[in-house]
């Protein structure tokens, strides 16, 4: 978490609990969002709210018959994540079998170059005492992505599993990866393991086939 800010550069700590720093340019701050509950009664039905409407994964309340889907729930406030959880929510309400995975839903950061990511980072992994290996390849690797940004930079790492080889997180830096990020996050939601990825076919040439070559460095 963020502790202070000397002149461009941000302080923070690590979730080891160290002090960091980190400099730029410029500093953004964004305050982010709060689930706008007030004034509904919910609590005179007494359905549980904290930072926002506590939900299971069929994005059903702690009352019955009662659904919350999107930023009222708190969690992942991203509007394509609201997307999802309302079709979730209505599905069940429909008596169809459907429930959110929040490991397969995307995250991007719109700089130049862009920052795509889904599934487990490297350390949400070892939090959760997974035994993983850690693929990477450049983007370079790509030659319309070398094309297309003049040379740049990138890299494309992929979290799999040691025991059974299944796509635990996928992240990416270089444009345009939020445009090819999707190829994961359907490997991820389909439990997917790095041999089904490899024969998945990519079109040749794209900037998306960087996932399927990531793939193809693991032995």
């Amino acid at each position: 978490k963020v502790v202070g800010i000397e002149g461009n550069t941000v302080v923070y700590e690590d979730p080891e609990g160290k002090t960091q720093r980190v400099s730029g340019d410029k500093i953004l701050v964004s305050v982010g969002r709060r689930a706008n509950i007030k004034g509904l009664g919910l609590e005179n039905i007494g359905v549980e709210a904290e930072r926002g409407i506590k939900v299971d994964d069929r994005m059903r309340t702690n009352v019955p018959n009662v659904y919350a889907a999107g930023d009222v729930t708190g969690f992942s406030l991203l509007a394509h994540t609201a997307s999802r959880e309302g079709e979730v929510a209505i599905n069940n309400i429909l008596g169809k079998n459907d429930r959110m995975r929040y490991d397969a839903i995307p995250g991007v950061v719109y700089t130049n170059p862009e920052v795509a990511g889904v599934g487990l980072t490297e350390e949400q992994a070892k939090a959760k005492n997974i035994d993983f290996t850690v693929l990477k390849l450049p983007m370079a690797y790509s030659g319309r992505f070398v094309a297309e940004n003049e040379g740049g930079e990138g890299i494309c790492k992929i979290i799999v599993g040691k025991k059974y080889h299944e796509v635990l997180g996928v992240h990416m830096l270089g444009n345009p990866c939020s445009e090819i990020i999707q190829s994961a996050c359907i490997a991820i939601e389909q439990e997917m393991t790095v041999e089904q990825l490899k024969e998945v076919v990519f079109p040749h040439p794209t900037v998306g086939e960087i996932i399927k070559e990531t793939a193809f460095s693991m032995h």
